[in-house]
């Protein structure tokens, strides 16, 4: 790939130094570095005292039988009491630990450590009564309502694996998770809401169930929305319970049993290119090990005094990590948000929750830029002091947005590399430490080896681009695949023996800093040279004008593939403005992208379309485009968040194209 890929398309000068204050009172700091290099089992096994154990490890790291890791050997814990009960024990029950913030204004609650311990153990009595035990898998459907992060907790105090189950998902998605873990009970709501008006969550659950067969013995549902629902009562021989019937009556004394180390924490599932999801794997020690230390070290908490808010959904591995299990794990006061970002809402929830630690995707920044500064320019953010970006690379255009409107110009920006498998971020800079670089994610974190390597896996010099690997494993990472360990090793180490590749792209700058250049399925060919999507599309929303943009590579009978862009304008802007001596946008976005990149990268067409094809978590589904690209019937449109998108694009006519 090293090659054959364009080095060089870009390079970032501006840089970011870190804040004098934050740089002193850092929680890591440059040294960290030196240790981690020195002695890595050390180093996390320092990371490790920072939770509380029931019994010390014997071993940190077995790596005997590669590529299956044992972490913390021989030590137990309980994730829910380092997440609760040992802040209680400590004298901070009456710290907060959620703001919770419901889409209608009104619903608000704020819930103490010393509460959330006390429902917690009350959830675990009833899961217990309803025949839960340690071992047994839980199937978790719910909007970002606190029953979601209580009910996880719950699971995880009586070792009961859980599954959650992001919401939008549709009945076919649920079933087919419950399937292949096993989950005997399902937890849900009658609902929750979304952009204002109740969306209904038990008929998907009811749906799925009956899929199933004859595998669930109950399903426990939330009254969120007070929507009327199918019912099927466990006194006439159904399945349905409501969550405040066996809940709300329980004890609040559960005495937690502790779990060994590599004891199932969680499932959860991610696309597969056979289209059957795969169920990632994470046990307990290891997983909280690396979540609440890099926490701890990426945002540098102040559990004393920051207000931290993940934005991230509890149904992907993002709320998993750093809005339950690594924020709690530390002691954080957080905001948990039930809706989408509307205008204006989130600098609202900033400006009255007082939040310190925004941690987001350059989908939502670039969805804000669109709308334009005024809207956040109008509430008080000067409490925040630390900014994150995290699942997809962040073009330097959204980054320095970011830095300037949101953070205004005083917050350094982490941009964090990590994914489902990996359970934890695995490149950021530190805030403390290092300077920030628009679109860089920088260097691995301390205790973190990465690599950017070539088809043969030999590393790549400085200004040349690769494949990522990992060549040492660590302590949060995917153990297997739920009940498929030949496809774990197929998937993730069969390329280049003892090294770890999950599929994406990466550029060593001259510097010797990473940039993410996305999933390598997201190159084009194009004459012989392999372009970065990445890297066309963060030209494309440098150009003022441009508030998003997609791009994929389309057959074309000359170069192999050419470039089609697909870019959503900023509010304020028009296909006719920001015209070049009265050429129109897409000609001139078109000649930007050349000036930026290089001719190579020169876009044959470009389609100015009110939406991209976005699947509820926010990733964009670039098959669709090459689909209206190559004048091919559209392909499955059921994960879109709204399918309609299609329909508009298609209808869309090209702002420039080249003959």
């Amino acid at each position: 790939m090293a090659e054959q890929t364009l080095t060089n398309l870009t390079r970032e000068e501006q840089r970011f130094e870190p804040p004098a204050d934050l740089a002193e009172h850092a929680n890591v700091k440059e040294e960290a570095y030196a240790r981690a290099n020195a002695d890595r089992a050390a180093f996390w096994a320092e990371a490790a005292e920072r939770l509380d154990w029931g019994r010390e490890w014997d071993q940190v790291l077995d790596w005997s039988n590669p590529p299956f890791a044992k972490w913390f050997v021989g030590g137990t814990l309980n994730a829910s009491v380092n997440c609760v009960d040992r802040h209680v024990a400590a004298g901070n029950g009456g710290r907060v630990a959620l703001h919770w913030v419901g889409e209608p204004d009104a619903d608000t609650r704020s819930i103490t450590y010393a509460q959330l311990k006390a429902e917690v153990s009350r959830a675990a009595n009833a899961l217990t009564a309803l025949g839960v035990r340690k071992g047994d898998r839980v199937a978790i459907y719910m909007p970002m309502i606190p029953e979601a992060v209580v009910a996880m907790l719950a699971c995880a105090r009586l070792g009961a694996p859980h599954t959650v189950v992001f919401g939008g998902f549709s009945a076919d998605a649920l079933a087919s998770r419950i399937i292949d873990c096993g989950a005997r009970v399902v937890i849900t709501a009658d609902g929750g809401y979304r952009r204002g008006a109740p969306s209904a969550l038990k008929p998907a659950v009811d749906e799925a169930v009956e899929k199933t067969g004859e595998m669930v013995r109950n399903v426990v549902v939330v009254r969120r929305t007070g929507q009327d629902v199918a019912w099927y009562p466990t006194e006439e021989g159904g399945r349905d319970v409501w969550w405040h019937d066996v809940v709300d009556g329980a004890s609040a004394d559960h005495t937690p049993e502790m779990h060994d180390s590599e004891h199932p924490l969680y499932v959860m599932y991610t696309s597969g290119t056979t289209g059957k999801p795969k169920g990632i794997l994470h046990t307990t020690g290891g997983y909280l090990v690396g979540t609440s230390f890099t926490h701890w070290e990426v945002f540098d908490l102040k559990p004393q005094t920051d207000v931290y808010w993940c934005t991230a959904d509890v149904g992907w591995v993002t709320g998993h990590s750093y809005m339950v299990y690594g924020p709690l794990a530390n002691g954080a006061t957080q905001v948990m948000y039930e809706g989408t970002p509307e205008k204006g809402r989130w600098w609202k929830i900033v400006q009255d929750y007082r939040v310190t630690i925004l941690y987001t995707a350059p989908t939502a920044i670039r969805t804000f830029m669109k709308q334009g500064r005024e809207i956040p320019d109008g509430f008080d953010l000067s409490s925040l002091r630390l900014l994150g970006s995290v699942g997809e690379p962040i073009n330097p255009a959204a980054y320095v947005w970011y830095h300037e409107v949101i953070g205004g110009s005083r917050c350094p920006i982490v941009d964090t590399w990590w994914q489902t498998e990996t359970g934890q971020i695995m490149i950021s800079h530190l805030p403390g430490v290092t300077a920030g670089k628009p679109g860089s994610a920088m260097k691995a974190l301390p205790g973190v080896v990465v690599d950017v390597v070539d088809d043969d896996a030999r590393p790549v010099a400085q200004g040349n681009s690769g494949y990522l690997v990992l060549r040492e494993p660590w302590p949060a990472m995917l153990r297997t695949l739920w009940g498929d360990d030949e496809r774990f090793k197929e998937t993730y180490w069969s390329r280049w023996e003892g090294l770890y590749f999950a599929g994406d792209g990466a550029k060593l700058d001259e510097d010797g800093d990473l940039w993410l250049l996305g999933r390598v399925d997201d190159v084009m060919n194009v004459s012989g040279h392999r372009l970065s999507t990445a890297e066309i599309e963060s030209a494309l929303v440098s150009h003022p004008a441009v508030a998003e943009a997609a791009v994929v590579g389309a057959a074309d009978p000359t170069t192999g593939q050419a470039v089609c862009a697909f870019v959503i304008l900023r509010d304020r802007a028009t296909p006719a403005e920001g015209g070049v001596g009265g050429a129109d946008l897409g000609e001139e976005l078109r000649r930007h992208v050349a000036k930026e990149i290089g001719p190579i990268a020169k876009p044959r067409q470009v389609m100015v379309v009110p939406e991209l094809p976005k699947t509820r978590s926010g990733k964009i589904l670039r098959r669709l485009l090459k689909d209206v690209a190559e004048h091919r019937e559209v392909g499955d449109v059921t994960t879109l968040a709204d399918s309609t998108v299609m329909d508009l694009i298609k209808s869309a006519s090209p702002s420039s194209k080249e003959e």
